[in-house]
């Protein structure tokens, strides 16, 4: 696992491109020169930003990579609907083939290369799987969306965007039903993490769902752009932005690390325990003052 900590990167801007590359160069961080480099964007389906990862924050995402020094990028990812459709929906293929990125399609990995995981104490009754590439990735960069979710994982994040490296019903394993109807979801959403860690995070707050979600909801322009190592921290980081701009009761009214998807990531070492152990790091002059706001609503 990664090393982390509580640095969250904080970018006011409605520019994807200037917030990701303003984003990950105020960590003052490398973790991606030399290495060969998987992404894990939001695909869960072609809805537009922040049902999905905006084209421009994954173009703008992979150039970076490549100035930092990747010797190879690949993009992966399951969607709800097959992979492929969503991605040709995007009309992510050709993108990724103009920047020399290769794509791994998550539905065409054989049984073997879903590997169980089943952690003692864990939630899952029988664990869970995870995809191989996932797992022995050299250099894992997530990039996910800021919003809440309308059934039952409360907001979906970095934490969240990782439900899509299990598999689905299409791959022979049932997993969503036992996730989606069970009353500890969030705590399952967690757990999901526990096997791999991100080396980056890149959190895209341009355009917020404040209810609703995951694919469609109640939009509000977020103008944000977060970066981190540590999932829990830019997690709790995005809640207290959706507290900032004004989201549903359950956002309003929990406070951050009371979310069970949070204090569960934290139970299991996943990253921060509290706020104070979050820091927030301006970008530049133009965010500080947003960055008081949010921090406010962290604690």
């Amino acid at each position: 696992m990664s090393v982390t900590d509580g640095r969250v990167a904080f970018v006011e801007t409605d520019d994807r491109s200037w917030g990701v590359n303003q984003s990950i160069d105020s960590l003052n961080i490398n973790p991606v020169k030399g290495k060969n480099v998987l992404i894990k964007p939001n695909f869960n389906t072609a809805d537009p930003a922040p049902g999905s990862t905006h084209n421009a924050t994954l173009v703008a995402l992979v150039q970076k990579l490549w100035d930092m020094g990747a010797v190879s990028i690949f993009l992966g990812e399951r969607s709800f609907p097959p992979t492929r459709q969503v991605m040709a929906q995007k009309g992510v293929v050709p993108l990724m083939e103009a920047l020399d990125v290769q794509i791994i399609d998550f539905d065409k990995l054989k049984t073997s290369d879903w590997v169980k995981f089943n952690p003692k104490g864990f939630h899952w009754k029988d664990g869970f799987r995870i995809a191989r590439p996932i797992v022995e990735a050299e250099c894992l960069v997530s990039t996910g969306c800021l919003k809440t979710h309308q059934f039952g994982g409360v907001f979906t994040m970095s934490l969240k965007l990782h439900v899509g490296t299990v598999p689905t019903t299409r791959h022979g394993f049932d997993y969503m039903t036992e996730l989606h109807m069970s009353p500890v979801q969030q705590q399952l959403i967690a757990e999901i993490n526990a096997p791999f860690a991100p080396d980056l995070v890149v959190m895209d707050g341009v355009d917020t769902f404040v209810d609703g979600g995951p694919a469609t909801g109640a939009r509000a322009q977020g103008n944000v752009f977060l970066a981190a190592t540590d999932r829990v921290a830019v997690d709790a980081v995005g809640v207290a932005v959706l507290k900032s701009l004004g989201s549903n009761p359950t956002i309003m009214n929990t406070k951050i690390f009371d979310h069970p998807q949070l204090a569960r990531a934290a139970e299991i070492g996943l990253g921060v325990t509290a706020a104070t152990e979050i820091h927030l790091v301006a970008a530049d002059e133009a965010s500080r003052s947003r960055v008081k706001k949010v921090t406010a609503q962290l604690n």
